[in-house]
């Protein structure tokens, strides 16, 4: 199994302002404790896959008292995601875990079908194209893996719309990248996604 780099991209699950959509349904509480579940099951997934380096961007960065109760485990690697809209911040981190000398896998925390053996697959697909997309249900993707770092990849995407994944194929396509695409999962963002999580997963 060839080495990538993890790179979860991850936002303080704070009362308020952590899984926003998802506050009519559970409250600011209720959403927190779910965002704070949703994050600690990736990382334990990504630890799972056991696959290479695993970093986790933060906003706001370490060391804020966001993530003072937060004890991230040995190992892990912790940054800061910067200023910039999403495309710029996920475009920074892929250039600079590129440039160590690994290819990436991006991922955030809002898809607990994402496994640690769909990862090892990505991984084994990143080996022999130029790129890897996992794409989600509702038109976004819950996976990028890359080779080589551009900022085209990111650039003039409608965040957090249905045309983020059309989007992102054809700007890897303007590049010449080859693409593997993985199965669809579901991202938990919305009241009517909550029906998709695993059991016991509801906060109560």
């Amino acid at each position: 199994m060839s080495a990538v780099r993890i790179i979860i991209f991850a936002k303080a699950p704070q009362a308020g302002r952590a899984k926003t959509r998802l506050i009519p349904a559970l409250g600011g509480e209720g959403a927190a404790r779910l965002a704070r579940r949703m994050l600690q099951a990736t990382l334990a997934t990504a630890q799972a896959a056991a696959l290479g380096p695993l970093q986790l961007c933060l906003s706001p960065p370490p060391g804020d008292p966001a993530w003072a109760e937060f004890a991230w485990p040995a190992g892990v690697e912790l940054c800061d995601q910067g200023d910039g809209d999403l495309g710029q911040r996920m475009a920074r981190a892929v250039e600079a875990g590129v440039q160590l000398g690994l290819p990436v896998l991006l991922i955030g925390t809002d898809c607990p079908q994402l496994t640690a053996q769909l990862l090892r697959q990505a991984a084994e697909a990143l080996s022999n194209h130029g790129s890897v997309l996992f794409p989600a249900s509702d038109g976004g993707y819950v996976l990028l893996g890359l080779r080589h770092s551009h900022p085209r990849v990111f650039a003039e995407i409608a965040w957090s719309s249905a045309s983020v994944a059309s989007s992102t194929r054809a700007r890897l396509a303007e590049l010449g990248w080859s693409l593997f695409e993985g199965p669809e999962l579901d991202d938990i963002d919305c009241p009517e996604d909550l029906p998709k999580l695993p059991v016991g997963w509801l906060p109560s």
